[in-house]
């Protein structure tokens, strides 16, 4: 049997979740695919999945096959991809999930921009602060802002989120600026529903710290949050990707700068490598291109 199309199943077995899953996908029979499946353990002489009448799970030597198999798939789509890219054009309406915060300052004018070089893509952004099923609502790439990420998922890490504590100088004016970390739990601490939940996750000289306060304000909205840092509301933990230009104008000021709240990972998360829309290859590379790197480019600053 050909191995490519053996790695493709062993593949689409685990995103599916289930044989029948599958055999839908790859439009063969639910038999075949345990054909291959049975191929794959034979050429590799070790069983790759756990099978039971209700869930199918990887065997350690299935979570070590995996990503090679993935990789594998990857290179075989490159060559085709290289080989047909000079003679298509990028076309289509693409359907993108992001938080709004993100999907405001960075997304959108990344959009703008990728547009210019291809006006033949269009966009439909989905910004909302949850994660979206891809399948259930039709979305061909989400972006999302965590470290925790299901393993069975699709990724590509496009940049780094970091954050800053920060008030306004008003704010600071009247109440004083902490100088340590006790002192920060007398101060107004404002927080994200989602992200914060009353407590700030820092690092101080490599350790991690865990600093629960009284929040005086929570909301589930990132620019609701800065808002009310502008308006001296008091102290809050904001991404530098939504509030470096105010940091860079004095807008706002940084608070405690030795206390590095934990970073996070911004990663593209799709469906499948297979058969993608050559629009969407070409915005996730653009994307990782323009955000990637050690610094972000709002951190550049």
């Amino acid at each position: 049997m050909d191995r490519l199309t053996a790695a493709r199943v062993f593949v689409s077995v685990v995103e599916q979740g289930s044989l029948t899953q599958a055999a839908e996908q790859l439009d063969m029979s639910t038999a075949m695919v345990s054909r291959y499946l049975a191929a794959m353990e034979t050429w590799l002489g070790a069983r790759l999945l756990h099978r039971t009448t209700r869930r199918l799970s990887l065997t350690e030597a299935g979570q070590s096959a995996l990503p090679s198999c993935r990789q594998l798939l990857d290179l075989a789509q490159d060559v085709e991809h290289q080989a047909g890219a000079a003679q298509r054009e990028p076309a289509g309406r693409l359907r993108i999930a992001c938080s709004p915060s993100f999907a405001e300052a960075q997304l959108a004018p990344a959009f703008i921009d990728f547009q210019r070089a291809h006006p033949r893509v269009s966009f439909a952004l989905l910004a909302a602060d949850r994660s979206v099923d891809l399948a259930t609502e039709r979305v061909d790439l989400a972006v999302r802002i965590t470290n925790a990420l299901e393993p069975t998922l699709i990724t590509r890490p496009l940049a780094l989120c970091r954050s800053v504590l920060c008030a306004s100088p008003a704010y600071l004016h009247a109440h004083g600026r902490p100088a340590t970390l006790g002192d920060l739990q007398a101060h107004r601490c404002l927080s994200h529903a989602f992200v914060n939940a009353a407590q700030y996750r820092l690092r101080r000289e490599g350790e991690l710290v865990e600093l629960p306060f009284a929040d005086s304000f929570s909301t589930n909205e990132t620019a609701v949050l800065r808002r009310a840092v502008l308006a001296g509301g008091g102290i809050a933990m904001l991404p530098t990707y939504f509030v470096g230009g105010d940091l860079a104008s004095g807008r706002l000021v940084r608070v405690l700068p030795e206390l590095e709240p934990e970073t996070l990972g911004i990663h593209a998360i799709f469906l499948s490598r297979q058969h993608q829309p050559l629009a969407l290859r070409l915005l996730v590379d653009f994307l990782a291109a323009r955000f990637g790197g050690p610094t972000p480019p709002w951190d550049a600053a």
